[in-house]
């Protein structure tokens, strides 16, 4: 039977401390794409509410305003997603609103 010493003496130290700070590392990471995809919610926000106000007939006097910020937002969102690897996630997401506007629509 070892003893807690030979037992230390069988690990090297750097491969200890390299598993604590791994485990550390992809808890950070998840954290990040959390925000990172809460953050890319609140760009499809407000990417759905400039889409009404396209529609609404109060503001077709600033139209080619709201489709410039449109499309901006829109080239954003791409950038943002392609910058953080967010492509599958994406994709669900994007499911999920055409669905929410099926829900709307009938």
């Amino acid at each position: 039977m070892k003893d807690k010493q030979s037992e230390f003496e069988d690990h090297p130290r750097g491969e200890r401390r390299g598993k604590r700070n791994r485990s550390h590392k992809e808890g950070a990471k998840t954290f990040r794409r959390g925000r990172a995809l809460t953050f890319l919610e609140s760009l499809r926000l407000k990417e759905s509410i400039l889409k009404k106000q396209l529609t609404s007939p109060e503001l077709q006097t600033i139209n080619p305003i709201l489709v410039g910020e449109l499309r901006a937002i829109d080239m954003i969102i791409e950038e943002y997603i392609h910058h953080f690897h967010l492509n599958e996630l994406a994709r669900e997401s994007e499911l999920n609103t055409d669905k929410g506007d099926e829900h709307e629509t009938n």
